[in-house]
């Protein structure tokens, strides 16, 4: 690991100076950081701590529910109204990491992780995200936990996250405050970039900017499901989870908001299916419709190319669990 200096901050602004000069990285709990930076994958200069901020409650607000930055993972998916009013949140989260990682891993951090690619993590092999131009290995060598949908031939990594999906899912909201002090709020379907030409950027997080805490709205009719499908039953990112939140209603469904992960740069949306679904009569012919939708522009890389039947099949099991339509 490359030495490096360590500061605190204990308020916003000292953070948004000190993260704002090159070579300086906030962190948290870390779970994310410290591993990529025992890899030399990431080498800053200056690590501020910003365990100090007041950013680690959980409350109402409005209708809805405001989680903070530094809420832990653990203390998130126990709550309370996140388990009675967000159980798609409280899911996604307990499927995700072990339990020891939960108890550091923080609603931020958790965002901003970065992807378990094996050439990214790797300083001999060649990666664009990490070293822009040096190319993508992945695209001719190992792809099996890699994207199939918003790749670009500069990357086809994964986000490789589950809190971000069901927050997808939720329509939530991610708060950040910039160096200048001024607030703005970004909603998660929209908070991760596809890779296009800058894979090095996975986020629109500018410097000095902090992520204050994310606001899921207020809670909705249905039933909320995620389904994670990975290598083993233990840790283990997905290869393709679903995350749904559906409700009916005299036999029809009303509501359907569907993410995935493990199959993109990052959380996926597309808000053609919950047009294509809602109103009509659940049914497999229905479903397989969605996954057409879904699938249109999917393309694999040899290995990966099984993540396609597969994201077609957790849909349908997904879909027919919520609606009751037998598989």
């Amino acid at each position: 690991m490359k030495p490096f200096h360590y500061q605190r901050a204990d308020r916003l602004e000292h953070v948004a100076q000190l993260i704002s000069a090159s070579g300086a990285m906030a962190i948290a709990g870390g779970t994310n950081l410290i591993d990529l930076m025992k890899l030399q994958v990431e080498t800053p200069d200056t690590i501020i701590d910003v365990n100090r901020l007041p950013l680690d409650q959980i409350a109402e607000e409005g209708d809805g529910l405001r989680i903070g930055a530094l809420a832990t993972n653990t203390a998130t998916a126990g709550h309370g109204k996140v388990r009675s009013d967000y159980p798609i949140l409280a899911k996604a989260i307990l499927a995700g990491a072990t339990q020891q990682l939960r108890n550091k891993a923080t609603t931020a951090g958790n965002l901003c992780q970065r992807t378990r690619c094996y050439y990214f993590t790797n300083i001999d092999q060649p990666c664009n995200k990490r070293d822009p131009g040096s190319g993508c290995g992945a695209i001719t060598g190992i792809a099996r936990l890699h994207a199939i949908l918003g790749t670009s031939d500069q990357c086809i990594a994964t986000y490789p996250g589950d809190m971000a999906v069901a927050m997808a899912a939720l329509d939530a909201k991610v708060e950040i405050k910039d160096r200048a002090g001024n607030t703005r709020s970004i909603a998660v379907r929209d908070f991760h970039r596809l890779p296009n030409d800058a894979p090095e950027k996975d986020n629109i997080l500018e410097p000095g900017d902090i992520i204050t805490g994310v606001i899921l709205p207020a809670p909705v009719p249905g039933k909320q499901l995620y389904r994670k499908v990975r290598e083993r039953s233990s840790y283990a990112f997905a290869l393709c989870s679903v995350a749904a939140i559906i409700d009916m209603d005299e036999g029809k469904i009303t509501r359907a908001d569907l993410a995935f992960g493990g199959i993109a740069h990052k959380p996926w949306f597309d808000a053609r299916l919950g047009e294509l679904l809602v109103g009509e009569t659940p049914s497999l012919s229905l479903f397989d419709k969605a996954a057409d939708l879904l699938l249109e522009d999917a393309h694999g890389f040899g290995e990966n190319d099984f993540k396609i039947p597969l994201t077609r099949r957790a849909l349908a099991a997904t879909l027919c669990e919520a609606t009751g339509v037998d598989a």
